[in-house]
């Protein structure tokens, strides 16, 4: 139980802390651990909106592990995030003379402007197949937090 004299995380918290995110058999995704801890302004992007809600309420100097379900973390798969490329439009958002292999993350432009990435799945005369899914959907993550300082 955090002591009710410490700061707590909110919504306007400015945060020092260390945190990493693993698969749920232990594979590091990312980590502030063995380095430096990371400096953040809550709500402003810099973690993903369903990490800051794990943060909410937590005391300085709290560290605490959550085991995030895909539905909490970065959502199931989505079948329909599979599509098909033609030639003509990987040849559009490729440099000059690149050639791609299955495995390979290739950023397409959105309409409107954005970017989008997905990765090849395979690849054949007509064009490549691409799964738009975030890597990390499906599965179950840990998200390990120290809380260091709140301001």
């Amino acid at each position: 139980m955090p002591n009710s004299s410490l700061p707590v995380v909110t919504e306007a918290s400015y945060l020092t802390l260390h945190y990493r995110l693993a698969l749920r058999e232990g594979t590091d995704i990312v980590s502030t651990f063995r380095g430096s801890p990371a400096t953040l302004q809550f709500g402003m992007g810099q973690l993903a909106p369903f990490l800051e809600a794990c943060l909410l309420g937590l005391a300085e100097g709290e560290h605490r592990t959550f085991e995030l379900p895909p539905g909490q973390a970065f959502g199931s798969r989505n079948p329909e995030l599979m599509q098909r490329v033609s030639r003509a439009t990987l040849r559009q958002n490729s440099q000059l003379g690149e050639e791609y292999r299955v495995g390979d993350l290739v950023e397409f432009a959105a309409p409107g402007g954005g970017q989008f990435a997905g990765v090849m799945r395979e690849i054949d005369e007509q064009g490549a197949l691409f799964d738009f899914n975030h890597p990390l959907a499906g599965q179950p993550v840990k998200f390990e937090v120290q809380i260091i300082g709140i301001l």
